[in-house]
C-alpha cells in the first residue's frame, strides 16, 4: 500500500438461523444491525451512512434508515447482485476518505428458503430488458444452466475435469463441519448429505445441468447479516480490533461476438483490487470467493491471478484450499454457499467470515491469517453479471 487505510470493519453480525420462519427480512435486518454496532461498541445513532439492496422493495433505501430510526447523510443503493456488498465496502471506504461519512452500515436479510425462491436452478431471479434477453429468454436457460455452459467450455478448452470441481464443494463441506451454525442449517435445511464428502460424492449426486451436479450447487436457505464500517478515528475506540479497506475494484462482463466465456470481470476487479492495496494473490492467506456453484470459484481463482487461467483444475487438487493445509490461501472457511448459508446474495457474508478470520476468531482459523480477498459475483457468469473485490488486512 501507498498510504494508511482510512476506513475499517469494527462491527459485525450474522443471523445464526438457516431457516427462519415467523421473522420478516426488516426484522432479521435490524437484530443484525444491532448486533454488529454492539460488536463494535457503537449505536444507531452513530451511523451516518447506509448501503443497502432492494431485497425488502424497491425503496428499501428509504424504508430501511426510517425502520432503524436514522437520518443518514449518504445513501447507497448499488445493485450488483451477489457482489453488491463488495462494492458497498468499497463505496463506503471511498465516501470516508472523501470525509462524507464516519460510520457505515451495510445489512442483508433474505428468506429465500422460507419463501420457496428457486435460486440457481429456477429461472432467473432477475428481468433485464427484452432487448438484453431477447435471444436468451424464449429458450427458458436457468441460471445453473449458464453455470454448466461456462464449466462445459472450461472443460473443452483445458480439460478440466468433473473431479477437479468436487473437490471445491469437499473443501467447503469440510470448513462447513467445524461451523456449528453451518452444521445445524444443514441439517434444519433437510441436507441428506450432511457430514463430509467425497469427490466421489459429489460426482453421485444428482445431475442439475451438465456438468454440475447437485453438490456443485449452493444450498438455498434463509439467512442475514450486517457490517459495520468506520473511519480511523472512530476505529481507534471500537471494541474489537479493525479489519483495514486496503484495496477494492468493481466490473462488469457480458457475452460479446469471439469473447471467451471463461473469462469474468474478476479479471479486472481483481486486477484493481490488489493494485490499489498494493498486495499480490500469493500473499493473501484467506480467500472467500463467491461459491453459488463450484466452477464459479475455480473461474475466480484464476481471473484474481492465484493460478493461471486453465489451471484452476490442478490448482484445488489434493486439498489444498482448506485451512489447515500449508500453501493456501484456505478457502470459504465457513463453509461457504455451497455448505454453509446461501440466501440470493451472499456477498455480505464474504466480509464477515474474513473479519472473523483476520480477528482471529473463525471455526477454521488460518494461523496468522494477516490478508483477506472477498470476492462477489452477481448476475450469472456465462453470460451479464457484475464482480467486486475488496482486499482486507489487519495490523
Amino acid at each position: 500500500m501507498t498510504s494508511a487505510p482510512t476506513a475499517a470493519i469494527v462491527g459485525i453480525c450474522e443471523y445464526p438461523d438457516r431457516v427462519a420462519p415467523g421473522i420478516s427480512v426488516m426484522q432479521m435486518k435490524a437484530r443484525c444491525a444491532l448486533g454488529a454496532l454492539a460488536d463494535a461498541g457503537l449505536t444507531l445513532a452513530d451511523v451516518d451512512a447506509i448501503y443497502d439492496v432492494p431485497e425488502t422493495g424497491e425503496l428499501s433505501l428509504l424504508s430501511t434508515p426510517e425502520y432503524f430510526g436514522i437520518t443518514p447523510r449518504v445513501v447507497d443503493g448499488t445493485n450488483l447482485a451477489g457482489a453488491s456488498y463488495e462494492a458497498h465496502a468499497a463505496h463506503a471506504a471511498r465516501d470516508i476518505a472523501a470525509g462524507r461519512a464516519w460510520v457505515a452500515l451495510l445489512t442483508y436479510g433474505s428468506l429465500a428458503r422460507s419463501n420457496n425462491r428457486a435460486i440457481g436452478t429456477g429461472t432467473p431471479i432477475v428481468t433485464y430488458p427484452p432487448v438484453v434477453t431477447g435471444l436468451e429468454a424464449p429458450w427458458g436457460l436457468p441460471v445453473a444452466g449458464n453455470y454448466a455452459m461456462l464449466a462445459m467450455r472450461h472443460m473443452h478448452e483445458y480439460g478440466t475435469t468433473a473431479e477437479q470441481l468436487a473437490e471445491i464443494a469437499v473443501v467447503a463441506r469440510a470448513h462447513a463441519q467445524r461451523n456449528p451454525d453451518a452444521k445445524a442449517g444443514l441439517a434444519a435445511l433437510g441436507i441428506r448429505r450432511s457430514g463430509e464428502l467425497t469427490v466421489e460424492d459429489v460426482l453421485a449426486s444428482r445431475m442439475i445441468a451438465d456438468p454440475l451436479h447437485v453438490l456443485d450447487c449452493c444450498l438455498v436457505s434463509d439467512g442475514g447479516g450486517a457490517v459495520v464500517i468506520a473511519a480511523r478515528d472512530v476505529a481507534a475506540d471500537t471494541r474489537r480490533p479493525p479489519v483495514w479497506i486496503l484495496g477494492s475494484g468493481e466490473a462488469t462482463g457480458a457475452v460479446t461476438p469471439g469473447s471467451d466465456i471463461t473469462i469474468t470481470g474478476a479479471a479486472r476487479s481483481g486486477a484493481d483490487a490488489f493494485g490499489s492495496a498494493g498486495v499480490r494473490p500469493g500473499e493473501i492467506d484467506i480467500a472467500m470467493l463467491y461459491d453459488s456453484f463450484t466452477i464459479t470459484v475455480l473461474a475466480a481463482l484464476e481471473d484474481l491471478g492465484f493460478c493461471k487461467k486453465g489451471e484452476g483444475g490442478s490448482y484445488v487438487q489434493d486439498g489444498r484450499l482448506r485451512f489447515d493445509q500449508p500453501g493456501g490461501p484456505a478457502l470459504n472457511t465457513d463453509g461457504g454457499g455451497l455448505s454453509s448459508t446461501h440466501p440470493g446474495m451472499r456477498g455480505i457474508f464474504l466480509l464477515i467470515e474474513a473479519t472473523r478470520q483476520l480477528r482471529g476468531d473463525s471455526t477454521a482459523q488460518v494461523a496468522g491469517a494477516r490478508l483477506a480477498v472477498a470476492h462477489g459475483n452477481g448476475g450469472t457468469l456465462g453470460t451479464r453479471h457484475g464482480c467486486a473485490t475488496v482486499i482486507l488486512g489487519r495490523d
